[in-house]
């Protein structure tokens, strides 16, 4: 993980697009921004055309009064690259360079995103503009950071052009060298695929049916992957070439069929997220009180913190959500707007940048609100981002800080590509990504969320007593080692059902469940099943008390390991649904299910992880606990989500910095409230 560039001091921004506005109005808003706390503003990101009208043509007399004026007002820039939104003539010119379907329908001109990465003439275009603003723009005194293009793999992470076949066959001809290592690979024996010329290779395309061989979609996220990276990359090293000293680079994710932390190493300096947490409640969604709605968005912000541990927040919700032709979403309550700007302050962003400032008068975004409404006049949004600026900086301590968590959720890349396309192993990712993440949430237990990668090594696990690794369908022999030693030394590993039962190509191997881990296990899978519908809910007893065993049942049979649960239902009823290995100085549990909250609860709670911050504070379920530390300070931030107040209880004085007193005993946090707490860091 390589983050080259920390913000030194919490940083307030806003998004802005001097293009969308009177000239006239430029200096009145960035001074009201200032006077609102916020510093710095994105622009560019959608301006090719400010730049180059014609092919060929360049001017930048918009630019540079607008950029002048912000140098002398005192307003820093992140200044965007604008490759997401190619102009009219280069598309008509150029329809090479558009995306298409899967059934070959190309894209057409007149919304954002709808290029592909690999025409070599977009990616000529893409970098003369990129090189002509570097050249122009790289030392102007009001830039601190520039965006390569906006949201990678936004809109569609799926290319179906012409260039994306041509691209993909040279993609395989590296990792492969030769058809018969494909077709071994790609099991191309089945229905009769084999390839006997590069050329007969495509990116997916429409089968009778409706199915693409599963080896091809695999490599195809890895290749869709590759291309986003390479293309930006092209983006970064010509900036890199042009920019002063200091000013970074970044971009705003995490989207699918993306390696985002690859992405960071070879294009960024820092990564920067967009946060919009009242998709939640969007109108056409079903609403469901009981769960964790808004406070879910901060399953992402963990995923974020997994690339970059102080990242930024490049769009910040600030008012509703809403194109014309689809997502319509409420306001922020007052108190939200706040909320879920300190829910990302509180999971490792040092900077906030809320979008935008004033909501477009034009367009398909007309209905995605900004700080100011159409009208320009001030609101209570922005009375909110004021006291929020006003907030930070009682909060300067925090920056840099880095997550307390001693639990983590273990992810790879192959496991994530493998879910999006086999259903099998979707319904029970999903399933247990948001099981761990609630249980984990209701039990204020933080956690963060590792990716193994090839350079992943036994200290960044030991950071944690608590691995977390749901379904590693695809299992590699170098992670299975990794994590034997991992608990060979110490930590405690909890693996569920669907484990090990396919290589890195996603074939399915000829050995007894969990493959690699079998050793480790100390059991292995003699039969499994889904969870039928015309049968009661399957459940087990774990020291006498219901253990939630939802969805998939691996029927375990226990070797060297202790079993700890069994199944009370079904016609596996008697056999074990839980096992615990003991391994040098640690342990696996072994769950023959999907994980729930219910569940995770009860092993965190069994293995001593569940509450580590118990004995300093008691919080209602509602409340969520997120811990930073730095500097021998722990911080730690509650969140209520809910529009009632909620009632918490801290055992020991603390400082509180948001209402700036010292609290001790019972202390209330209000509708939407939030507060930081700060103490000695003794744990």
């Amino acid at each position: 993980m390589t983050q080259r560039y920390q913000w030194p001091a919490l940083t307030v921004g806003t998004c802005y697009y001097p293009e969308h506005w009177p000239e006239e109005l430029w200096p009145d808003d960035l001074r009201r921004m200032l006077d609102s706390g916020i510093t710095v503003i994105r622009v560019g990101e959608f301006a090719w055309s400010k730049f180059e009208l014609h092919e060929g043509e360049f001017t930048f007399d918009f630019f540079d009064r607008f950029l002048d004026l912000c140098a002398r007002i005192g307003m820093k820039v992140i200044f965007g690259t604008p490759t997401a939104t190619p102009p009219a003539w280069l598309t008509e010119k150029y329809p090479e360079i558009l995306n298409g379907t899967l059934d070959g329908v190309l894209y057409r001109h007149g919304g954002r995103k709808h290029y592909n990465y690999n025409a070599p003439i977009y990616q000529q275009l893409c970098a003369r503009i990129v090189e002509q603003l570097a050249r122009h723009y790289g030392h102007h005194p009001a830039i601190v950071g520039w965006q390569i293009d906006n949201e990678i793999n936004c809109e569609t992470c799926d290319f179906y052009s012409e260039a994306d076949s041509a691209a993909f066959r040279e993609f395989l001809r590296e990792k492969y060298g030769t058809l018969d290592a494909l077709n071994d690979a790609w099991g191309t024996v089945f229905w009769n695929q084999t390839y006997t010329d590069w050329a007969q290779i495509y990116v997916p395309r429409p089968t009778a049916t409706h199915a693409v061989n599963p080896h091809l979609l695999l490599d195809y996220s890895r290749f869709v992957s590759d291309s986003a990276i390479r293309f930006c990359r092209i983006q970064a090293d010509i900036l890199r070439q042009h920019i002063a000293p200091g000013v970074y680079i970044t971009t705003n994710g995490l989207f699918a069929n993306l390696d985002n932390h690859r992405f960071e190493d070879e294009c960024l300096d820092v990564m920067t997220y967009d946060s919009y947490p009242s998709f939640a409640f969007e109108l056409d969604h079903p609403w469901n009180p009981g769960a964790m709605n808004d406070r879910g968005w901060s399953r992402m912000l963990a995923e974020v913190r997994s690339v970059c541990p102080h990242f930024g927040i490049m769009e910040q919700q600030s008012g509703a959500n809403g194109w014309y032709n689809r997502m319509e979403g409420p306001a922020p309550r007052p108190g939200q707007l706040t909320l879920w700007a300190m829910q990302s302050v509180a999971h490792g962003a040092d900077y906030v940048s809320f979008f935008r400032w004033r909501t477009c008068t034009v367009g398909t975004e007309i209905y995605w609100h900004g700080i100011l409404d159409y009208d320009n006049r001030d609101n209570r949004r922005l009375q909110e981002v004021r006291a929020f600026a006003d907030t930070l900086q009682r909060l300067k301590g925090v920056c840099g800080a880095d997550s307390a968590a001693r639990v983590a959720l273990v992810k790879d890349y192959d496991n994530e590509w493998d879910a999006r396309h086999d259903r099998w192993h979707q319904r029970v990712q999903q399933k247990s990504e948001a099981g761990v993440f609630e249980g984990a949430q209701r039990t204020h237990t933080p956690y963060d969320v590792v990716y193994l990668r090839e350079i992943t090594v036994l200290d960044e696990l030991r950071r944690y007593d608590v691995l977390i690794y749901p379904h590693a369908t695809i299992l590699t022999p170098d992670r299975a080692a990794l994590l034997t030693r991992y608990v060979e030394a110490g930590g405690t590993l909890m693996i569920g059902c669907r484990t090990g039962y396919k290589d890195e190509h996603g074939r399915c191997v000829m050995q007894p469940q969990p493959g690699l881990l079998r050793a480790l296990a100390g059991a292995n899978v003699r039969d499994f099943t889904f969870h039928s519908p015309a049968e009661e809910p399957p459940y087990a007893l774990l020291d006498g008390e219901r253990l939630e065993t939802p969805l998939f049942n691996d029927v375990l049979e226990a070797e060297s390991a202790m079993v700890l649960a069994r199944y009370a239902a079904g016609y596996y009823a008697g056999e074990p649904a839980l096992t615990e290995n003991r391994v040098g100085k640690g342990r696996v549990l072994y769950l023959g299910a999907a994980f729930c909250p219910e569940s995770t609860a009860q092993l965190l709670r069994r293995v001593k992880a569940a509450e580590p911050y118990g004995q300093l504070l008691r919080l209602p379920e509602t409340v969520e606990l997120t811990a930073r530390r730095k500097d021998g300070r722990l911080y730690l931030f509650l969140l209520n989500y809910q529009p009632v107040p909620a009632e918490c209880r801290i055992h020991a004085p603390a400082q509180a910095l948001v209402r700036q007193e010292t609290v001790q005993g019972a202390f209330t946090l209000p509708p939407y409230g939030v507060e930081v707490l700060t103490m000695e860091d003794s744990l």
